[in-house]
């Protein structure tokens, strides 16, 4: 079974480093491969379009370098289907979207963990490629490499972070993530995310993560952003979009070339549709 890097570095108490992608084309996993700088790249699967021949291309691509591994965030349903395929397909670890009651982290810790007394989980045998299809199907690397499977929780509803002891108390929870733009809306201050009491939620999610020994993660677009929350003692980020990079780049570079030929933007946040630029 192929080693997972993620959960080498949790185990030894070191920081992690992964960026996001949308686009499951596996040469985007290539490019972040070879920069060499990234511990795990996370598809959002929650997200992007695919079909169960991308999650295994993704997990081809991620075996090309040993030093990295992959994350799948899936959504609140169907999450056992999902967790499965993603896991078969190659990609180790599963960030778990919406969960709001501890019968929801059980549900998400049991889709991963193998069925077995020792692991309380649901996951079954499978002739897939994490097991290389039929080389290691049933064995006790297979349940190992179950047991070594990041779980990460999304904390970002309101129920949540109510009660949030209860649910990083569940066994088998290794990281979570707060997410302030669906904590905002469910407390009715949508697009708020700076607001106080969406800032003082965040802050309360990693406290508590941290007291209880489970590794809080943020989600940064710049490393200029990590300051804040290497003060709070976060060490694990995940850092970069694929589509907001492109966006970006269209945007400033796109403006910056229609300046020198004369022509007017759009203005921000206008968009051309299908008509032409005016």
């Amino acid at each position: 079974m192929r080693k997972n890097r993620l959960r080498e570095l949790l185990n030894t108490d070191q920081p992690s480093l992964g960026t996001h992608i949308h686009i499951s084309y596996p040469g985007i996993v290539e490019l972040i491969g070879h920069s060499g700088m990234f511990d795990y790249v996370e598809f959002l699967g929650e997200y992007a379009p695919y079909d169960l021949y991308a999650l295994e291309n993704l997990g081809r691509a991620v075996d090309l370098f040993p030093h990295m591994s992959a994350m799948m965030k899936i959504e609140q349903e169907p999450r056992t289907y999902l967790a499965i395929r993603a896991i078969g397909a190659g990609i180790q670890n599963v960030l778990f979207a919406d969960p709001r009651t501890v019968e929801d982290v059980q549900a998400c810790v049991r889709a991963v963990r193998a069925e077995s007394p020792q692991t309380g989980g649901i996951h079954g045998v499978g002739m897939r490629r994490d097991v290389r299809y039929v080389m290691e199907a049933g064995t006790p690397a297979f349940v190992q490499a179950l047991e070594d499977a990041v779980v990460a929780l999304m904390i970002e509803k309101k129920p949540a972070v109510e009660n949030l002891e209860a649910l990083l108390s569940v066994r088998g929870v290794d990281m979570v993530q707060f997410g302030p733009a669906d904590y905002a809306m469910s407390i009715g201050l949508p697009g708020q995310t700076n607001h106080p009491q969406v800032r003082e939620a965040e802050r309360y999610v990693i406290e508590t993560a941290l007291k209880m020994g489970i590794a809080p993660r943020a989600e940064i677009a710049h490393p200029d952003a990590a300051k804040r929350y290497l003060d709070m003692g976060v060490k694990h980020f995940c850092m970069g979009w694929d589509v907001s990079i492109l966006f970006n780049w269209y945007r400033q570079n796109g403006k910056a070339m229609l300046n020198l030929l004369g022509r007017v933007p759009l203005e921000e946040g206008e968009s051309a549709g299908y008509g032409e630029r005016k």
